[in-house]
């Protein structure tokens, strides 16, 4: 009661504030997500994306060295495909000397304590732009998730420490997690995508990757942004069929459902600060109506505030940098 209690007096200066504050951001807690693409000494700009690159795996490897020397521990991996090896099974996503495989062996070999976390979908792969196989204009699930296990236990013999589905197709954690210990793969993690939503701020990554879906959209299966308990109910049961890690996909507009997860399951939270949520503060910056710096660690810090245990986001270099200094 005031004036016994004066709640000012926590907030008096910066040492204080320092002293008491709940919520501390560092480079523990970035992943960063890079895409990958075929060529030697290639680096091409995302227009959509300012400062985030597709690079080839010459130049990909050189700037996992910097990322490991900044304090990021973890990378997040997506293959740019070539159309003439796109068609409707996703076979490539398997091809053992496929981009993807080389870059997890090429990274690997480099920064060996770099955590390696490779993208488990089909979307990439597909000639359709879908995240699973199409029959009939539908995304059929079951014949995706034996797809999807054949991918992810591919990763796993390339050297990945976690496999990351992103299709959100029914039972693939569960099936995914059968493959891998079947294979003897036991220690390979998997970072589920328990909660994606369908949203409309992943526009920037499908320029990045050219994977925007050739018919219809991926109401099907991704997750209805209307919902909140449909989320909790996704990520306990990636939890029952094996999942070490969770994800909540996007971050900033889903805080709410951030902290309902975190306080749902008891292993570790993950949140995709996806490439709307980026674009958007890098366009308001270059227009001077924000502070870029000060907006992207006061976004970065409401997710760990929220929940998060890991942010995968394309600010980690940037936020890193200034976090180090």
């Amino acid at each position: 009661m005031y004036p016994i209690h004066r709640n000012r007096r926590l907030r008096t200066n910066d040492s204080i504030r320092s002293l008491v504050r709940e919520t501390i951001l560092t480079t523990n807690d970035f992943m960063f997500p890079m895409f990958i693409c075929k060529g030697t000494n290639t680096q091409i700009e995302i227009p959509s994306m300012p400062g985030i690159y597709r690079r080839s795996l010459d130049l990909t490897v050189k700037e996992v060295q910097e990322l490991w020397k900044l304090g990021i521990k973890a990378v997040n991996l997506y293959v740019k495909v070539s159309d003439n090896l796109k068609d409707n099974t996703g076979k490539e996503a398997w091809n053992k000397d496929g981009l993807m495989q080389q870059a997890i062996r090429a990274i690997k070999a480099a920064v060996p304590e770099m955590i390696v976390m490779p993208d488990v979908a089909l979307d990439p792969y597909s000639i359709y732009g879908h995240d699973g196989i199409v029959e009939n204009g539908q995304i059929i699930n079951d014949a995706t998730v034996d797809a999807l296990v054949r991918m992810s236990i591919s990763h796993a013999e390339a050297g990945a420490d976690f496999v990351a589905p992103s299709d959100m197709m029914d039972g693939r954690v569960f099936a995914i997690r059968k493959g891998l210990e079947e294979n003897n793969f036991h220690n390979v993690g998997i970072m589920s995508y328990a909660a994606k939503y369908a949203s409309s701020h992943y526009g920037p990554f499908r320029d990045a990757l050219d994977s925007a879906p050739g018919f219809g959209d991926k109401k099907t299966y991704q997750m209805d942004f209307c919902n909140r308990t449909e989320a909790i109910k996704e990520a306990l049961h990636d939890v029952e069929e094996g999942a070490d890690i969770v994800m909540v996909k996007p971050g900033i507009a889903y805080l709410d459902i951030v902290r309902e997860v975190r306080n749902a399951v008891h292993v570790p939270v993950a949140v995709y600060n996806v490439s709307g949520e980026y674009a958007m503060v890098k366009a308001a910056a270059e227009k001077g109506w924000i502070d870029h710096d000060k907006v992207m660690i006061e976004q970065l810090t409401s997710i760990k505030r929220a929940g998060a245990d890991i942010i995968s986001t394309y600010f980690a270099k940037e936020a890193a940098i200034l976090l180090n200094k």
